[in-house]
């Protein structure tokens, strides 16, 4: 039996519900958080900030990024964790962890196949 994996996003994003979609059609242990309903960890967050992922956490081509002014950008090249947790729709979509590490940032359906 696969470990429960830890889908974090938004519900109404279509790449998060496409992944919770094809876990469910795996019948793969998972479970969903919601960051704007249960809002986002800031040890958590940092975690995923020292994985090898970090690159891929801050989503420079979503609405709210081209919404920050030139300060609140750079500031996120220095250390983006206060602006995630300001607004956490900056984070690309979904994160996928095993309850430890980052597995995905972002759906890819070949790369989740190795953890299911």
């Amino acid at each position: 039996m696969p470990t429960e994996l830890h889908i974090y996003g938004i519900r109404n994003c279509d790449t998060v519900r496409a992944a919770l979609k094809w876990l469910d059609a795996r019948k793969v242990p998972h479970s969903f958080h919601d960051f704007r309903r249960d809002g986002l960890d800031e040890a958590e967050l940092r975690r995923w900030l020292a994985s090898d992922h970090a690159a891929l956490l801050v989503n420079r081509r979503s609405a709210t990024w081209r919404g920050l002014s030139d300060g609140q950008k750079a500031a996120a090249g220095e250390d983006p964790a206060p602006l995630l947790l300001e607004y956490p729709t900056l984070i690309k979509r979904p994160v996928i962890t095993d309850g430890k590490s980052v597995l995905s940032v972002g759906f890819a359906p070949e790369k989740l196949e190795a953890f299911v």
